[in-house]
């Protein structure tokens, strides 16, 4: 990896009008900078004014006031926000807006797949009754302060209603991938110490009943902490129901993520953590406004369930909840959600938009889509293609695509994009306001134009306050590299205009005779190729080489595997990155493993080709993909 020249020219621009009715320009003129420079600037040299101004901007309310912004003195990896200061954060969620205008709004939309999942909409004085009713269920059942409670349920009004209630009497809310088996339930139930499990009865896919009850038991059966399996049955509980008083900091929720090998990681969250970067990213990234209803595609068990739980409702805007295939029964199923729905922010993946590519333009331009106003993007990295296919077909070449990058362990973005920025297909504008970003060289050292480690050089109140009970893993996956700072395990890049690109996962890099590769390097090459609908690129073993490319494809439905086509491919790889990296081999699949959200998995992809252990596979949605990849071999 050498100089990075970006992509292209500048595609959109914001209007005087986008401008001047920003959070971002509203929060600059408040506090008297010029400039989103200046605010950059500020906002990582002095942590403390920024985070206090955007806990006072947010109204963030307090139930005994922080005495100091954050405490250092065991060092940025451990460090301590709103040190002193009590709060659960379902008091600004829901409590606070109790007698006001926006108690009468709606906070929740929702549908499944037809024919039961029918619209549904809860006003947020909904919304917090049914959370007192829950609270009520878990308090009868003696659940309470610190104790951990798993969600397992699918993406419905009830999954936030539990979730909310769990945090309300003082637990830890422990969401579950719903397409997650029995062994995967009870191995992050076990490492939680979980004491319940909220579930439900099932939900559909495609049409097909998925029988989620069972799943859940079998998994809390294997855990004998865990004492009880509850279901979202709590309507002969009172209305009203105390918030039970926490510390700021203290642990609120406990998310896993998944790992190539040994158990996954528990990353620990707080009241004032997770919850308050979320809602700052939704305000500075995505400009989300209260009058706004942000859809993102996505399961409670991946952290933007949460997220797009805790923004929006910070932000007294309404949360859209879908949950089923997009494509069922019909191949407009997403466009005709976001027109019923009005949706005005809708949050997708690349791998999402290059499938719904493949049914051509006429299921979008059948709908109305006037309603969205931007979309949002995160989880991989983009390719030019379906990014201008989403900005100039979807988006009409007026909406700006937020594209947004950081992770479970960061409460939300490193990098994003936002309404002041002019765009380029696939960049980010930078780094986020409080978010002291950099890409570094092999030493560490700031770089531009070219390849580098994504890493962060000062705390942020989003950090997760480390991995559950295991604090050496945290600073050895983390702050290991060197002294103080966060290496993120990204590939980065600034171009010549000062925007920033993800280039993908940097231990996925792929070393081809002393020169590096990533992944996304290849992979947009063959994508761009008019008859590759996806692709996946790994690195295998090769004596002369030290490693060789080798590249997954699977193709438009319109065409058929062939060695001319093979060789089209490997040519085209070839004038695109060179000679050295040239395919070692070009195989062609019905599908490649995703997970639920539409990730590629190309651990999976390269484990099942060179016959090795698949690892933690708890997150894969289509075992099938797996199976046939390693039968290629």
């Amino acid at each position: 990896m050498a100089t990075f020249h970006g992509h292209g020219p500048i595609l959109w621009r914001p209007s005087p009008e986008l401008v001047a009715q920003s959070h971002l320009s509203a929060f600059m003129t408040r506090h008297g900078l010029s400039s989103l420079d200046e605010l950059q600037r500020r906002s990582i040299t002095d942590i403390d004014w920024f985070w206090n101004a955007v806990i006072e901007d947010l109204d963030i309310r307090f139930t005994r006031p922080y005495t100091q912004v954050v405490d250092l003195s065991r060092g940025p990896a451990w460090a301590r926000w709103c040190v002193g200061g009590e709060m659960n954060i379902v008091d600004n969620l829901l409590d606070k807006y109790a007698g006001t205008l926006t108690d009468t709004k709606v906070a929740i939309r929702a549908e499944g797949e037809p024919p039961e999942g029918v619209p549904r909409a809860l006003t947020y004085a909904e919304l917090r009754r049914e959370v007192n009713r829950a609270a009520g269920l878990l308090r009868a059942h003696g659940i309470g302060r610190g104790d951990v409670v798993g969600v397992l349920m699918p993406l419905t009004p009830e999954c936030v209603i539990a979730m909310l209630a769990i945090i309300k009497v003082g637990g830890i809310f422990l969401p579950l991938f719903s397409g997650y088996g029995v062994e995967a339930v009870a191995q992050r139930l076990e490492d939680a110490g979980a004491v319940a499990l909220v579930t439900a009865e099932g939900f559909s896919r495609r049409g097909r009943r998925i029988d989620l009850r069972a799943t859940a038991e079998q998994g809390a059966a294997r855990v004998p902490a865990v004492r009880h399996v509850l279901l979202p049955t709590w309507s002969g509980h009172p209305d009203e129901a105390e918030t039970t008083r926490t510390d700021a900091d203290e642990p609120m929720m406990l998310i896993y993520t998944s790992g190539t090998s040994g158990r996954p990681k528990g990353t620990v969250h707080s009241h004032c953590g997770f919850p308050i970067k979320a809602a700052q990213d939704m305000a500075h990234g995505f400009d989300l406004h209260a009058d706004e209803t942000m859809c993102w595609i996505t399961d409670i068990g991946w952290m933007m369930g949460p997220w797009l739980v805790f923004g929006t409702l910070l932000s007294g805007a309404a949360m859209m909840l879908y949950d089923g295939a997009l494509d069922w029964p019909g191949s407009d199923r997403l466009w005709d959600i976001v027109a019923r729905h009005k949706i005005t922010t809708l949050g997708i993946s690349p791998t999402l938009v290059r499938a719904l590519m493949q049914h051509g333009e006429a299921p979008c331009r059948a709908h109305d889509l006037s309603s969205l106003r931007k979309f949002g993007s995160t989880g991989e990295p983009w390719n030019p293609d379906p990014w201008r296919w989403l900005f100039e077909v979807v988006g009409g070449g007026r909406l700006p695509i937020i594209n947004y990058s950081g992770g479970t362990e960061t409460s939300g973005g490193i990098v994003s994009g936002n309404v002041l920025t002019p765009l380029k297909a696939c960049a980010f504008a930078g780094p986020l306001p409080g978010m002291a970003a950099e890409v570094v060289d092999d030493q560490g050292r700031p770089v531009r134009g070219e390849v580098g480690e994504l890493v962060v050089t000062q705390p942020w109140i989003g950090m997760t306050r480390g991995f559950w009970r295991d604090p050496d893993r945290y600073l050895e996956t983390y702050w290991s590299r060197w002294p103080d700072v966060w290496v993120h395990g990204d590939w980065a890049a600034v171009d010549e205009d000062g925007l920033w690109y993800i280039l993908g996962r940097s231990d996925d890099t792929i070393k081809i005779a002393g020169k590096r590769l990533g992944p996304a390097e290849a992979e947009s090459v063959l994508v761009a190729h008019p008859g590759v609908v996806e692709a996946a690129a790994i690195g295998v073993p090769d004596d002369l080489k030290g490693e060789a490319l080798v590249c997954f494809c699977v193709l438009a439905p319109t065409l058929a595997p062939s060695d001319e086509l093979r060789d089209d491919l490997a040519g085209t790889i070839v004038a695109a990155l060179g000679k050295p990296f040239a395919p070692k081999a070009i195989r062609f699949v019905d599908a490649l493993p995703k997970t639920r959200n539409a990730k590629i998995m190309r651990r999976l992809v390269r484990a099942a080709y060179l016959g090795e252990p698949a690892g933690d596979t708890s997150s894969l949605e289509n075992p099938a993909a797996v199976d046939a990849i390693r039968a290629s071999r």
